[in-house]
């Protein structure tokens, strides 16, 4: 994947994540996430895959590029089974 800093800002913001939070999950440094989003630098492959998985397993899918560009969306979630109650 190529993730753009737009879609990172982006993902953080369906989420409702800071810096802090997705550095965290991703097992990266804030300044890291920072300098990607700013355009600062570009992220290191394998900084950007831990970066994709972490949005990924929180719920973020991300859509591939058309004529309006790339994008990101939430995974809507599972439907609860018939019968079952929704959890506190």
């Amino acid at each position: 994947m190529n993730l753009r800093p737009e879609q990172c800002r982006a993902a953080r913001g369906l989420l409702d994540w800071t810096q802090d939070q997705l550095a965290t999950a991703a097992g990266v440094s804030r300044s890291t996430v920072r300098d990607f989003e700013c355009h600062r630098h570009e992220l290191q492959r394998t900084t950007e895959t831990l970066v994709v998985k972490a949005l990924e397993e929180a719920g973020v899918r991300f859509l591939p590029a058309n004529r309006e560009g790339p994008g990101v969306r939430l995974k809507k979630p599972a439907a609860p089974l018939v019968g079952t109650r929704p959890s506190p």
